[in-house]
Parts: structure tokens; C-alpha cells; sequence
């Protein structure tokens, strides 16, 4: 395993990164986030877009002063900004504020209900939830399988396209895992999807904020279709979310949310609704969210994808070549190399419940993980080789302890450093088990049963 311990200092385009903590021993000290996968800090542009703009603040679209054209131009002109950054077809796709990936996800979900019948959608048993749940409601519904590191399986999404025979609608996978950290071909998928006469989605919640992108134009046998991204995990956490996709899909019907800014002309028994993507962005528009997330893809776009994903790669290869020489580490997926993945990592130590683990590295040394299932129970059975009678046992009772992983996961701003001080405490814990689990067993349990998997 080879990587580079070069890495650009970036944690100064990053709000957050010097503040102090405290941990167990009653003292401070500054705290290192490994759990940029749930959700990510603001960059410092994105916060001085949000506070140079607030003075302007107005509604949009329907106002007459200044501020409300001001800001109806920068709302406008950030669907650009989106657009340049993933490389989308104008022509083709059209671009809807939501609040999240998983609002975009349920969106889509309705919207499709509306026209299509005895339809399949075929997901996958990588996906987190919010790209599981919303199709179960509507539609029948497939899984493409994983192998038992946990990667999608192309040659089974072709055998279950086969085997509907023109009745999957839409192929709906991640473009990169939340907790395994692979990514996916989407442009093979793509191709696949189509070749059998489907549409297909990319959940690019992990994926936007580590890796370029390109949906690549319609005439493409490679392009996306669907592309849904969250705002709070690309450093703008100011509750907006992006999904892109064909315009001849949303123009049609019905919006799938009504009321305020969604229609052109009403009457007591007529309605005429807007054009898209206005027909759909229904309410007060999320300005604020619009202004940070329209910041923080410039930012990125500045500093480049490209050398975003290289540090990010290059920092995981270091962690996995330290992980891997501390014994009881069991590391899920590829613990080996970094091909086609992103900077998570997931992994237990034997003998110790995985909440525990996450404990001890908030409370020793301020070192914060996500613990559990990642809202991902489906993939987490899988890789962790759960029987049916394990599963049942927490259907019984689901507010026991589950099963799970600890998750690291990285964000441009980590460094070196911060890996070394998470390897020693792992060092520290894997030699000292008896003692951390007198000293954390009865409240980390307590903690586990109330966590929401």
C-alpha cells in the first residue's frame, strides 16, 4: 500500500476546525471529526456568503423592491452554479430545490406513482434507507445483491433486468456508500439501465462531496437521469438539497407538492400550474440554504474535486495501512486498498460492542464516529453475515443493543495528524479491554438502546 503524505492545508476554508472540547479527564482539547458521512461543517465562504447576503434577504419571484430581485437573482443564477457543477444537460434536465436527498428521493417517488403502473423499481441492498423506504410505498420493489465485501453487483442488476423483461422503470442506487465507502460505476449502471429501457437514479449524497461528477448529455447511453444530493453534506448545512432530472417527467401532471408559487392561474374549480421547476419548489423558497449552497460549490469547485478526492484517498490508504496492524480490528469491505472508493471506513473491535468503541474515542481523546447501522440495516446484515434468527431476536426487541460498525469517515479538512492520535487510542483500547468495558459498559448500553439505526 503506498500514499502520500503530502496533503494541502485546508482546514482554514473550514468553520469549526480549532475549537476545543471537553473530554472525560475534565480537560480541553480540540476536537477531530471523523463523521463527515451524516453530516458536514460550513465552509468560512459559505458563512460569509450567508452573512453578506442577510442584509438583502427578501422573498423571491413575487416581490417588486430591490431586495426581492436581488434575491430572485441568486436564487436563479445557483441552479448555474449546479449545473456547471455536475456537468448536467440543460436541455434535457431540469433542477428542483428540495430540502434533502431523502425529500428528493420521496419526491421523485411520488411523481413516478403518478404515471406509472405495474411498474418495478429496482434498488439495491447497499442503499441507505432514504433510498429504500420511499419506493416501498409506491411501487414493487427489487434489490440488486452485494458480494460478501459488500460490493454491487452489475452482472445481478443485468440477470433481474432480464428477468423483468421491460417492466423496471427505474434502476435507484447510491453513487458512492455510506458505510462501506465504494463507489459505484454509475456510468456502466447508466449504461446498463438503458440498454433494457429503464431510467436510472444516482443518491449522490456520499458521492458529490468527495468525487467529480459528470451526468454526461442525454444522448448518452451513460447518462444520468436522476441525480439527488444534500447541501449539509457538502459544508453548506443550511437545510436545502438538490435533485436533478428530466424535464418532460416533471412538466406533465400534478405537482407533487401544492400551494404557494407552485401555479399561474386559479379559480374555484380551475388550476393552471407554473412552469418547472417552479411547479415543484412549492412554499418560501430555502434563500438561505440556496445562498450557502451556491458558496460552497464555488469553493469547491476552486480548490478542485479532483485534489479533494486524491487527499481524501490518500489520507484513507494511510489510516488503512495503520488499521490493519492493530489486531482485533475487523474492517468491512476492502480494508485492503482504496480502488473505487470513497474516505470511509468502517470496522469493530472483537470483544467490544461498537458503541462502546465510539465512546471511548469522544470521551478520551474528543474524537467523534458514527456508531451503529447508518441507517443502512439491510447492507449492515449483510456485511456483518447476520442470521435470520439474529434479526429476529432484535425484532423482538428493537430497543436492545444492535449489532453495527464503528465508521470513520473523512472530510477535505482532516490531516495526518488527527489519524494518528485515533490510531493510538485504538492502539490503547485494544490492549486495555477489560478495563473500558467496567468503565463504559452500563451507560454505552443505555446510549446504544436509545440510538436511532
Amino acid at each position: 500500500m503506498h500514499y502520500c503524505s503530502y496533503q494541502p492545508n485546508y482546514k482554514h476554508l473550514v468553520v469549526g476546525t480549532d475549537v476545543s472540547i471537553p473530554i472525560i479527564n475534565g480537560k480541553y482539547t480540540k476536537e477531530i471529526n471523523f463523521d463527515n458521512a451524516a453530516t458536514t461543517p460550513p465552509l468560512t465562504s459559505v458563512m460569509n456568503a450567508i452573512n453578506d447576503f442577510a442584509p438583502w434577504y427578501s422573498s423571491i419571484h413575487r416581490g417588486t423592491g430591490y431586495k426581492s430581485h436581488l434575491s430572485s437573482e441568486i436564487y436563479d443564477a445557483t441552479r448555474k452554479t449546479v449545473s456547471h457543477f455536475v456537468n448536467m444537460d440543460n436541455d434535457y434536465s431540469t433542477i428542483i430545490f428540495v430540502k434533502n436527498t431523502t425529500d428528493a428521493i420521496n419526491k421523485v417517488s411520488t411523481k413516478l406513482s403518478q404515471t406509472i403502473s405495474n411498474g418495478v423499481i429496482l434498488s439495491s441492498f447497499m442503499e441507505h434507507h432514504s433510498n429504500d423506504l420511499p419506493w416501498r410505498k409506491n411501487f414493487q420493489i427489487d434489490y440488486i445483491n452485494v458480494n460478501d465485501k459488500g460490493n454491487l453487483s452489475i452482472k445481478d442488476c443485468e440477470q433481474k433486468l432480464k428477468k423483468y423483461n421491460g417492466r423496471i422503470r427505474l434502476v435507484t442506487i447510491s453513487g458512492a456508500s455510506n458505510v462501506t465507502g465504494y463507489k459505484t460505476d454509475i456510468h456502466d449502471f447508466a449504461k446498463l439501465a438503458h440498454k433494457y429501457g429503464a431510467k436510472i437514479l444516482i443518491d449522490g449524497a456520499q458521492l458529490i462531496p468527495h468525487s467529480p461528477i459528470d451526468m454526461k448529455p442525454d444522448y448518452s447511453s451513460e447518462h444520468i437521469d436522476y441525480l439527488a444530493f444534500s447541501g449539509h453534506k457538502i459544508y453548506a448545512p443550511f437545510g436545502t438539497g438538490v435533485l436533478i432530472g428530466p424535464k418532460n417527467v416533471f412538466k406533465h401532471g400534478n405537482p407533487t407538492q401544492s400551494g404557494g408559487g407552485t401555479v399561474k392561474i386559479v379559480t374555484p374549480n380551475y388550476v393552471m400550474w407554473d412552469d418547472i421547476p417552479y411547479k415543484e419548489e412549492a412554499g418560501t423558497p430555502n434563500i438561505m440554504g440556496i445562498v450557502a449552497l451556491n458558496a460552497a460549490l464555488k469553493t469547491l469547485n476552486e480548490i478542485g474535486m479532483d485534489n479533494i478526492e486524491k487527499m481524501e484517498i490518500n489520507l484513507t490508504e494511510y489510516t488503512l495501512s495503520r488499521l490493519n496492524r492493530i489486531k482485533d480490528v475487523v474492517i468491512y469491505g476492502n480494508g485492503k486498498d482504496c480502488s473505487n472508493r470513497i474516505g470511509i471506513i468502517t470496522f469493530n473491535i472483537k470483544g467490544l460492542h461498537h458503541s462502546i468503541v465510539a465512546n471511548i474515542l469522544s470521551k478520551e481523546t474528543g474524537i467523534s464516529v458514527r456508531s451503529g447501522c447508518f441507517c443502512a440495516q439491510p447492507y449492515i446484515q449483510k456485511l456483518l453475515h447476520l442470521k435470520k434468527t439474529d434479526i429476529d431476536i432484535h425484532k423482538n426487541n428493537p430497543n436492545s443493543p444492535h449489532p453495527g460498525m464503528v465508521r470513520v469517515s473523512f472530510g477535505l479538512y482532516n490531516d495526518y495528524s488527527e489519524v494518528d492520535t485515533f490510531i493510538d487510542i485504538l492502539n490503547k483500547i485494544v490492549n486495555n479491554k477489560s478495563y473500558y468495558i467496567r468503565k463504559y459498559s452500563s451507560k454505552d448500553f443505555e446510549i446504544a438502546s436509545s440510538t436511532r439505526y
